[in-house]
């Protein structure tokens, strides 16, 4: 009897000593994680089509067709923000996983009823509209996580919710091996609507289960919070105005930009290699899918070991300057050498750092802003700033190309742009940290500090504006 007391006693520490958790907290995670898993299968059944369809017109079309996602996405911007205005969470979460499902039944169809009409112009829609479908049901689940966490629980566990997801990297790739051939290409895509409306119901269990944010990190009910049952109001384009408006928000942007245009480098990069060593669909799925597979291994490594230990000890700053540091590093070592084996050592390196420590730090960013930018603002960073980057990205990769400067020219891009972006990142740490402290000692409405601050206005203003009916004091412009 006796060794059982001692052993229940024993679960909470070694919770803690494992995984950083609490007994309360384990359920939220494992719903989280099981979310992320999700999304992620979701995601990489579809992911070797999309890049094997892209390819299908050469390198340049993928380059118009980055344009062509950025505009869409700037284009659902307001649209998606008019969800968040008008609708509940749970509500506006629901429609867009269900708009999801719905285009993948409509993809099926097409596929199953009038497979004439598939060529390369449907290619083409699937690839944007697949880049469209990814950033935006990822920028759900993490938005819905920092509003449902604290900036401690953040950097505590993050992390270890995002090893879901790189199991789901891991097993949606598997799962394609072993289902494509008795069941046909057409037949995974209703597979990854079920994933998805899986998903959705985890959405929905982890609202009723895990603690509201704003609960936690004060010790009081801060007025003007938004419970589940209100609407977060607001106009369809406030997202963009508060980016614009707060440095914190421009800051992460410019890190998101800066991130993604060095990302598109690399991607080129790859695509060009790999169009070299084959010109069949089927062969550069598997190359493709190869190195996505290595990299999710990598992920999970750095995941379960290393990221939430980086994150506590060093702080966000320090996670998020590693990524730029790697892929200065590695841009120059394929400048000296110039290998497939480099670039896909690169491409690895720089893609685990991104999805191991750079997520999850990046994500913790906007667990100390208010509940209407989580959604309105983060979609638009998450979305249209990121596909900007991608454009930029693509556009500058091909003038180096078409100026004959290859990855030696590359190279003098990326080194300065890398430090500048490794720079923010320490920045962008920083000022998370002033702001979770301001709202641990009773800062306003879930973390909207100094959000209704132009960036032009003094240091020193401190005139309380009213900001949706919920008065608020203003800090410094920087936080």
């Amino acid at each position: 009897m006796s060794r059982t007391k001692t052993s229940v006693a024993q679960r909470p520490r070694l919770l803690k000593t494992l995984f950083n958790l609490r007994r309360e907290e384990v359920g939220p995670v494992l719903i989280a994680a099981l979310f992320f898993f999700c999304i992620l299968t979701a995601l990489m059944l579809l992911r070797p089509v999309r890049d094997a369809l892209g390819m299908e017109r050469g390198i340049e079309s993928v380059r118009w067709l980055f344009i062509g996602t950025a505009l869409v996405t700037l284009a659902v911007n307001p649209l998606f923000g008019w969800l968040v205005s008008r609708f509940k969470r749970l509500q506006f979460i629901g429609a867009t996983y269900t708009f999801f499902v719905l285009s993948l039944v409509a993809f099926w169809a097409l596929l199953m009823f009038a497979p004439a009409a598939v060529g390369q112009r449907s290619g083409q829609v699937f690839f944007v509209w697949f880049s469209v479908f990814n950033l935006f049901v990822t920028m759900v689940f993490w938005a819905l996580l920092a509003d449902r966490f604290t900036s401690e629980q953040g950097k505590r566990f993050f992390a270890l919710i995002s090893v879901g997801g790189t199991l789901g990297a891991i097993f949606g790739p598997w799962l394609t091996s072993q289902l494509a051939l008795p069941l046909g290409t057409p037949s995974l895509l209703l597979v990854a609507g079920g994933f998805l409306l899986l998903a959705l119901s985890l959405a929905w269990l982890l609202v009723r289960v895990a603690p509201d944010q704003a609960s936690s990190d004060t010790p009081t009910p801060t007025a003007g919070f938004i419970s589940e049952y209100e609407r977060i109001g607001g106009s369809a384009w406030a997202g963009l105005r508060a980016v614009f408006r707060s440095r914190y928000l421009t800051g992460i942007a410019g890190y998101i930009l800066l991130m993604t245009v060095l990302a598109t480098f690399i991607y080129f990069t790859r695509l060009q290699m790999v169009a070299a060593v084959s010109d069949s669909i089927d062969a550069r799925a598997e190359i493709l899918g190869n190195i996505d597979m290595w990299t999710q291994v990598a992920v999970l490594i750095l995941q379960l070991t290393l990221t939430g230990k980086i994150i506590q000890r060093f702080g966000l700053g320090v996670a998020l300057a590693i990524l730029p540091v790697a892929t200065a590093l590695g841009f120059i070592g394929l400048a000296i050498y110039g290998s497939f084996v480099v670039l896909i050592l690169l491409e690895a390196t720089t893609r685990a750092l991104q999805r191991g420590i750079t997520r999850p730090a990046r994500e913790a960013l906007f667990t100390v802003v208010g509940r209407e930018d989580k959604y309105k603002a983060k979609a638009f960073v998450d979305t249209f700033i990121y596909r900007a980057g991608d454009v930029v990205g693509a556009q500058t990769e091909g003038a180096l190309g078409r100026l004959g400067l290859a990855v030696g020219g590359l190279v003098s891009v990326v080194v300065p742009l890398a430090l500048v972006w490794a720079a923010l990142g320490l920045w962008l740490g920083r000022a998370q940290a002033a702001r979770a402290l301001t709202l641990t000692n009773g800062g306003p409405d879930g973390g909207n500090v100094g959000l209704d601050q132009p960036i032009e206005k003094s240091v020193s203003s401190s005139v309380p504006e009213t900001l949706s009916g919920v008065t608020q004091t203003q800090a410094k412009p920087w936080l």
